[in-house]
């Protein structure tokens, strides 16, 4: 499909699409060729003293009910200080070209236990960031904290299309949804629940984007870790490897920029293969320790891609379990790998898309200078 028919079916779809106190127009004379938007990653929402929140938590397996209070706690110590400077560094990112803020999933802790609750905890955490942020559309995508706590999927899946529909200016009834900025195509993935045949649908409809943008909370490209499998479509069965296998195809050929959260770490990875390619940016805004708010980078090179799994393998989780062995997995994409930097750094990011270029600038937790550039066209 050319670029008039995307034009054309943006208008139609998308007419009436909200931009602050702007309505942006979809025709060829107006197009929104340079702009950019705010990032932030997991930021896992949650306020002192966890009674405020947690107050009917009641998970029985121990040492999951322990793990779980220890997030509590460290979510409450972050969001007393550094988690509000950094909101506030992230506000100050906000320019005259700047077209909205993406929250790449994990936006609240959940582990509500009470689904009335989990509605309040997202309802507080929305209308806050829009105060802050000078009100600027703000879309968040659908991560496994989001939905995490007795009936939370169903409190989630109840508030949340409805609250992106009002900062959308069109109707969203799915957790999985598209919509563009200029000739620009933003795919948004519920990686805890994707819709395969709409997800097609949605990539077909943006077919002849400039630049097609997937957001997800869960990787496209599986991520270096102790368990890698937690990614879209990261499964074993033979369903989920050829669906994996299947949207890899389909995001590569259209040389499509990933943005995604869940690992808390500040990564770029650029993968060539299946006749294209797919650059993957993962954001973390979880600052929850001093140190993350400086930038260091731990790896900078294809070939480090891979060792923490390694690593990982002679070690037991929580449960006690061992890791298992998915160097086969990681070792799919390494040859493909061009491009891999990884830092366990937090802070917000500035996106700048134009033409020519699509980069990234990260700001380490309040940081007033830029803390690395990251080029991914």
């Amino acid at each position: 499909m050319k670029r008039r028919a995307f034009l054309t079916i943006s208008a139609t779809s998308l007419a009436g699409l909200a931009f602050g106190n702007r309505l942006s127009s979809f025709s060829e004379s107006n197009l929104e060729k340079k702009y950019s938007i705010v990032l932030l990653g997991d930021t896992h929402f949650d306020t002192e003293p966890a009674s405020v929140y947690h107050a009917d938590y009641n998970e029985p397996v121990e040492w999951l009910n322990r793990v779980q209070r220890a997030e509590f706690a460290r979510n409450g110590e972050m969001w007393r200080e550094r988690c509000p400077l950094l909101l506030k560094r992230a506000a100050q990112l906000i320019g005259s070209d700047t077209k909205m803020v993406f929250q790449l999933g994990d936006l609240i802790q959940g582990d509500c236990g009470n689904p009335e609750v989990h509605k309040k905890m997202l309802e507080d955490v929305m209308n806050r960031f829009k105060s802050e942020l000078h009100g600027l559309p703000f879309v968040t995508v659908t991560g496994n904290h989001d939905i995490r706590g007795t009936n939370a999927k169903e409190a989630y899946h109840a508030y949340m299309p409805e609250r992106m529909s009002e900062e959308l200016g069109k109707s969203i009834t799915h957790t999985n949804f598209f919509f563009t900025i200029g000739d620009d195509a933003y795919i948004v993935l519920d990686f805890n629940d994707p819709d395969d045949t709409l997800i097609d649908q949605m990539l077909k409809e943006c077919e002849g984007a400039r630049h097609t943008f997937v957001l997800t909370h869960g990787p496209v490209l599986p991520y270096d870790g102790g368990s890698c499998r937690w990614f879209f479509h990261g499964g074993k069965s033979a369903e989920e490897t050829a669906a994996r296998r299947h949207f890899r195809k389909v995001f590569a050929q259209r040389n499509a920029l990933c943005i995604c959260g869940h690992i808390h770490t500040t990564e770029l990875a650029d993968w060539y293969g299946d006749g294209g390619r797919i650059t993957q940016m993962t954001v973390n805004s979880v600052w929850s320790k001093p140190e993350l708010g400086t930038y260091s980078c731990t790896s900078d090179q294809p070939r480090d891609y891979g060792d923490i799994h390694e690593m990982a393998k002679s070690k037991k989780k929580e449960d006690g379990s061992k890791y298992e062995d998915d160097s086969g997995l990681l070792n799919e994409y390494k040859l493909g790998l061009k491009t891999y930097i990884r830092s366990t750094s937090a802070g917000s990011y500035k996106m700048n898309v134009s033409d020519r270029h699509v980069t990234i600038d990260f700001y380490a937790g309040n940081s007033q200078k830029i803390s690395k550039h990251f080029v991914l066209r």
